[in-house]
This record gives structure tokens, C-alpha cells and sequence, in this order.
């Protein structure tokens, strides 16, 4: 069986804005210890905080988060 993962390219946006994983996390309405989680992908953002992300870093969902697949 096939499945996906989430991942994403917050990590690197961020820094090209030249924000703060903390700033980012305030922006959004989440921790920092939140906003890390999700970088690292032990945690999926709601689809309403990944669209705040996004709008953060001025980018599409399809530029800030991809899917993975694992056999």
C-alpha cells in the first residue's frame, strides 16, 4: 500500500523573508514549539493554519507543502 506524508519548504521560505521561526509562529497563532514541529514534519498543520502560513510567506500551498509517497 501506498501512502503520503507532508512535507514542506517552510524552513527555507522563512528564511528567504528573513523571519524568525518565532515571528512566523506569532503571525500564524501558534507556538514556536508548534511552528518547529510543523517544519520538521512530526506535525500536519490544520488546513486553516497552513493557509495562514502561507499567506505569511506570500506563497501557494503547492509552493510552501508537497507530498511525500512511501511504499
Amino acid at each position: 500500500m501506498i501512502s503520503a506524508s507532508l512535507k514542506n519548504n517552510i524552513a527555507e521560505l522563512r528564511k528567504e523573508k528573513n523571519i524568525s521561526q518565532s515571528e512566523l509562529a506569532e503571525q500564524v497563532g501558534v507556538s514556536r514549539n508548534t511552528m518547529s514541529s510543523i517544519e520538521r514534519g512530526e506535525y500536519e498543520p490544520t488546513a486553516y493554519n497552513a493557509l495562514k502560513i502561507c499567506k505569511v510567506l506570500d506563497k501557494t500551498f503547492e509552493e510552501v507543502f508537497y507530498f511525500e509517497a512511501r511504499l
